[in-house]
């Protein structure tokens, strides 16, 4: 199997005052040639280590079964520097949003041969990492078409965001749960029910007329739960 490449880039935010790093996969067959669709992940190098989110996409490549894609991985520094930028209340949330659409995609098709439009952008993320996608989402709606969520953290705000938000054909939502997730220690300390919000989540989705997949898996908020669904989320979006 051909293996694709990643790069480990850093740029620098305006946005939120500090040096980024970047971990870009660019596929086996990769050249300039050719376009790109574009899925930025935060929570970024989780999902090259835990998800193994590049080792999928080969395999997919290989068997031809989805389009030419680049994957932006966007680590966190410290679990109290994702918390600051991932969560809703978070000292540098607004301005990590800022960044994801108004300086790294500008950064990303200026160097590398993307579409440069919405449908061919997505947006991934597990936990608070798929909530600060959604929201990206929804405050920059022609920037990105389609959102992949593992497990979002879901409160009144990110339910009152989607239930205000006007745009609804602007992106498609991927977004499955854990039956077991009823308990989840957050960055806080507390045990938070995460199923029963993100089931509220799916209804609104629903009701609302957005474009949504949703499943419920078996299994808790890990990446044992993410892991192994990784290779859908990537079909479901990408394939050919």
């Amino acid at each position: 199997m051909n293996r694709g490449t990643v790069q480990d880039l850093t740029m620098y935010s305006e946005a939120l005052q500090e040096e980024m790093q970047l971990l870009i996969y660019l596929p086996a067959n990769y050249s300039p040639l050719y376009k790109y669709s574009v899925l930025i992940a935060s929570d970024g190098k989780d999902y090259f280590q835990l998800g193994r989110i590049s080792r999928v996409v080969d395999e997919l490549y290989d068997q031809k079964e989805i389009e030419n894609l680049i994957i932006v991985g966007v680590p966190y520094k410290s679990v109290k520097d994702r918390r600051e930028k991932y969560h809703p209340e978070g000292s540098k949330f607004t301005a990590y949003t800022r960044f994801i659409a108004q300086e790294l995609v500008p950064f990303i098709d200026t160097n590398y041969p993307t579409y440069q439009m919405g449908m061919g952008r997505a947006l991934i993320g597990d936990s608070l990492a798929a909530t600060v996608s959604l929201l990206t989402a929804i405050q920059y709606p022609h920037t990105f078409g389609k959102i992949i969520l593992h497990s979002p953290l879901v409160n009144e705000y990110v339910l009152e965001q989607v239930a205000n938000h006007k745009e609804v054909d602007a992106f498609s939502v991927y977004h499955v749960i854990g039956t077991g997730e009823t308990a989840v220690k957050t960055g806080d300390g507390l045990l938070t029910d995460f199923i029963t919000p993100n089931r509220k989540l799916h209804t609104l989705f629903i009701d609302r007329g957005y474009s949504t997949f949703y499943d419920e898996l078996n299994g808790e908020h890990t990446w044992k739960l993410w892991q192994p669904d990784m290779k859908r989320s990537i079909q479901k979006n990408f394939s050919l």
